[in-house]
């Protein structure tokens, strides 16, 4: 019975989207749907749902689109599309993590600064780019998760752009079905998935030889977007790190990283403080101040520790629990000791001539909601900022009446 209705409440779903025609007694495909699914699957008609290849010289005179003249060099490799596209990544991924370190890394693009704003990854503090704790966050998913993260993001913003979304959403599927290595006209995209070609050059999916070349390529980005394969060729980035883990955590804070990896290196650098650098060998310790560094960039200590025990030494896999406790229970202690103290800016009322003046003054800030402190005894108490002229103007007034 429960499988009936599951079958039931898939054909109704089906006829809803008009794949299937209602009121009918037998199973067939809606005419229209059934021609274009045909053709998205052979590559026939002139929908290009798999785009449409860019023809050689030798071939522009079987009535498809002629080269452009200036990409007569042709297709680059395999392996200048996956440097080209690892470049591009590790680009936003450096500006990330290196944000706020002094550090000047190589910017990407004002529109991908701008998307990692909106997304939330990183926040502006005086005019500047911070990561954000679901900045720190993102870098401990996998580069799959990540690409598919700065996506559904990009498709909100394209929202806001008034893009549509249907060619947007079709345009990345589209992409996910080209064959790396190979080149693609850019004649039959629409006007928004023309516009989308300069954001995903930007984000290392397509290349083009130049902003007005009339062909392009995508990268493994792009080809492994609905696939299991790896999206990068290979996992230097920090969130993938190498395909075993590469930190040993001794009960002494002492931190040893197995890496060379300067993206890896930053991430550490995050939340410990790095005394040496070796070839292959980054030795550093976690402290107060390095743990407090982070708390203040909105790096959670639950989110430290989980990045220790995702990238932990094989060797220490081997210990139960996987990391010190003292450690883990000492970082906790940081983040209670800076969320145990609170700071408001604002002003302190004391001096006052008599007890009444103060009960009266008090009563007044306390109707305002203004009052962060009291201490009856020395007749002094602490408001906000925001009640301060409220607070001065009703003082004056008082003793002005009084004069």
């Amino acid at each position: 019975m429960r499988g009936h209705r599951l079958y039931d409440e898939a054909l109704a779903t089906l006829s809803r989207l008009h794949i299937l025609p209602t009121a009918t007694g037998k199973l067939a495909l809606n005419s229209t749907f059934k021609s274009g699914f045909r053709q998205a699957i052979t590559g026939g008609g002139s929908s290009g749902s798999f785009g449409v290849p860019a023809v050689d010289h030798e071939k522009k005179d079987d009535g498809r689109i002629p080269p452009d003249r200036e990409d007569k060099r042709g297709p680059p490799s395999i392996a200048a599309l996956d440097a080209y596209a690892l470049e591009r990544w590790e680009t936003i991924l450096h500006y990330m993590v290196s944000s706020g370190s002094g550090q000047r890394p190589t910017e990407p693009s004002p529109g991908v600064r701008f998307l990692l704003k909106t997304s939330g990854l990183m926040n502006e503090i005086h005019d500047a780019l911070h990561i954000s704790s679901a900045g720190f966050q993102f870098l401990l998913h996998s580069p799959h998760e990540q690409l598919w993260h700065l996506l559904l993001q990009y498709l909100q913003l394209a929202e806001q752009r008034r893009m549509d979304l249907v060619d947007v959403l079709s345009f990345f599927f589209m992409l996910s079905t080209m064959e790396l290595g190979r080149e693609y006209s850019v004649q039959n995209l629409t006007k928004t998935q023309s516009a989308m070609l300069e954001d995903l050059r930007d984000y290392g999916l397509i290349w083009q030889r130049k902003q007005t070349s009339k062909r392009f390529s995508p990268t493994r980005l792009s080809t492994t977007l609905t696939s299991s394969s790896p999206p990068l060729p290979s996992t230097s980035g920090a969130s993938s790190g190498p395909q075993e883990g590469f930190i040993i955590l001794e009960t002494n804070y002492r931190i040893y990283a197995y890496t060379d990896n300067p993206l890896q290196t930053a991430v550490l650098s995050l939340f410990a403080s790095l005394k040496y650098r070796f070839p292959n060998l980054v030795v550093g310790s976690i402290t107060r101040e390095s743990v407090k560094k982070a708390l203040l960039n909105g790096i959670s200590a639950d989110q430290i520790i989980s990045y220790l025990i995702t990238h932990a030494h094989p060797n220490m896999r081997k210990n139960n629990p996987l990391l010190p406790v003292t450690v883990q229970d000492q970082i906790r202690l940081w983040e209670l000791e800076k969320n145990r103290l609170k700071s408001r800016e604002g002003f302190l009322y004391t001096a006052f001539a008599s007890q009444a003046d103060y009960e009266l003054v008090l009563q007044y800030a306390k109707e305002l909601d203004v009052v962060l402190w009291e201490n009856a005894s020395k007749r002094c108490f602490f408001g906000s900022l925001e009640g301060h002229a409220n607070i001065k103007g009703f003082i004056e007034r008082r003793t002005m009446g009084e004069r």
